[in-house]
């Protein structure tokens, strides 16, 4: 008899891979976005460096408090559909069990066999069997604010350390391009990481996530060089 293969699945990934992506693009961005926009208005390279760490603690911060407020009110509204249908269980079980068989019969099962499934699934665990299959929730999806918000901040520390660094290493007259080029390249390893990890396509996560980044910093610094001309 042939062994079972064993599946793996990147779909579990999905939670904290889309807080470390965002994370980690967004301290980039932002940062860097900040930086080429002081530093295009003439600030001295102390200047650049405070506006730099300041964005550092303050989007870190801003990023764990919206996640976990957005995961947050994700995670009620999931709370909230579970008591709602645990109460219809326990109100009117053979409704509920008819409404199971039919999402089985809508996906191409016959019907005495779905209701056989469905009588199956409810006598091990009723509630589990409607959460996944009527309300779409399974633990791979399931909202966790915590670890989003923990997620969120930390990337967007590392993501936001790095065009920081270039602030130290680089020399003044040739901040800003220094900051640009680096960043974007972070920004390219960013998205073929990302793309990687999640089982997308690399080269078009690359070009996406290195292009907006692009824009952001081409026009934050544009709008700093505009800035320190009319101060």
């Amino acid at each position: 008899m042939s062994r079972l293969h064993t599946e793996r699945h990147l779909v579990t990934r999905i939670g904290w891979l889309r807080a470390a992506v965002l994370g980690a693009n967004d301290g980039i961005v932002s940062t860097a976005s900040l930086i080429l926009g002081v530093a295009a208005a003439a600030a001295p390279a102390s200047d650049v460096l405070v506006a730099g760490v300041a964005g550092l603690v303050a989007g870190a911060m801003s990023m764990a408090a919206g996640e976990y407020v957005s995961v947050s009110s994700q995670s009620d509204t999931e709370a909230a559909d579970l008591a709602r249908e645990a109460k219809e269980l326990a109100g009117q079980p053979a409704f509920e069990r008819e409404e199971l068989a039919q999402i089985y019969v809508a996906r191409g099962v016959e019907v005495d066999l779905a209701r056989k499934v469905a009588d199956q699934l409810m006598a091990k665990d009723a509630l589990a069997a409607h959460a996944h299959d009527e309300l779409g929730l399974s633990e791979a999806t399931t909202a966790r604010p915590i670890q989003a918000a923990v997620t969120s901040a930390a990337s967007f520390a590392v993501g936001a350390a790095m065009p920081l660094l270039m602030v130290v290493v680089a020399p003044t007259a040739r901040l800003v391009p220094v900051v640009a080029i680096a960043s974007l390249l972070f920004l390219a390893l960013l998205g073929a990481v990302g793309a990687r990890a999640g089982g997308a396509n690399v080269v078009r996560a690359t070009v996406r996530v290195t292009f907006w980044g692009a824009i952001a910093m081409a026009a934050t610094a544009g709008i700093g060089a505009l800035v320190g001309t009319a101060v």
